[in-house]
């Protein structure tokens, strides 16, 4: 709590700060209070369509209670988010006692690769076999630095060389993560858009023959969003949601951004579940995402950081 309190201080002061400061200085819940409160969510990210039907939630929610005064109304904009994060809360699909294949995709920049190296540090520190695959076979930066976080992890990579095919690296590593009875097999994707369908062949190449080895796997896949490109990270996880068939997203660098509400904005708006959420640059700071907690560490004060 405390960590992700300190994550969220900027999304905090910015947004929360701000609806905190229109609450004190509006005496009543009158159209003036209602555009502000608008205003303020569309600034922090929330997206347009989903702070309409928030602020409509909240005002019938304060409507039915006979609420007048404005101080009245913190805890219901406190509740709503909290409802609208709840909605499509759905935990990492891990199977126990079988191969357990994790896809993850994004573009370049978005914090991909440490991502995946922050998810094997946490599978590795559960005590599970983890496993890499190094399929961004476009860029051989991506396979270096991949194989830097493995060696930091303490985690095994299966890589080819920059060029090769990305099917090819697939198949290898689902044979080695067998052959040395891994828990979990974590792929890494090429991350470029410019071309959406040959992204589109590459990723469905990929998922066949993962199908192919293990039917029922991907169990997930997980789609990096950064937090700090804000309504951009909608329009980059359309393109992906359609090409491969997204289960989860992990928003990465919510630390790093003063427009936290970008998750409510991803969650109303893509019916996609934030699974994981980035809070810091430490290994350990992937965590799970829990609306609850979320939503007690946005609204907490700032003197408790």
């Amino acid at each position: 709590m405390d960590k992700l309190k300190k994550g969220l201080s900027k999304t905090r002061e910015n947004t929360i700060g701000k609806i905190e400061a229109l609450v004190k200085s509006s005496k009543k819940l009158d159209d003036d209070f209602w555009e502000e409160l608008e205003e303020i969510l569309i600034q922090a990210d929330v997206g347009v369509n989903t702070t309409i039907e928030l602020v409509d939630n909240i005002k019938k929610a304060a409507k039915k209670q006979k609420m007048h005064d404005s101080s009245e109304v913190l805890e219901l904009i406190k509740d709503e988010i909290r409802k609208l994060l709840e909605y499509n809360n759905v935990p990492l699909n891990i199977p126990q006692g079988e191969l357990a294949v994790i896809l993850v995709v994004g573009v370049n920049g978005a914090g991909k690769t440490t991502s995946i190296a922050k998810l094997a540090y946490r599978f590795h520190e559960e005590g599970k076999k983890v496993l890499l695959g190094a399929a961004d076979t476009f860029r051989a930066a991506a396979i270096d630095q991949l194989n830097i976080w493995a060696d930091r992890v303490g985690v095994e990579i299966i890589k080819h060389q920059e060029g090769s095919d990305p099917g090819a690296v697939v198949f290898d590593a689902i044979h080695a993560s067998r052959a040395r009875h891994a828990d979990i097999l974590i792929i890494d994707t090429a991350g470029r858009l410019q071309n959406k369908a040959n992204l589109m062949k590459e990723i469905s190449k990929i998922k066949n023959i993962i199908q192919r080895e293990i039917p029922e796997a991907p169990h997930e896949v997980l789609l990096v969003l950064d937090a700090t490109t804000g309504q951009n990270a909608i329009s980059q996880a359309k393109i992906f949601e359609e090409a491969t068939g997204v289960t989860g997203l992990i928003l990465s660098k919510l630390d790093g951004t003063a427009k936290g509400g970008i998750i409510l904005a991803v969650e109303k708006e893509l019916k996609i579940p934030v699974k994981l959420v980035g809070i810091g640059e430490g290994l350990e700071d992937l965590r799970d995402f829990s609306p609850q907690i979320f939503t007690e560490a946005l609204f907490a004060h700032n003197g408790g950081d």
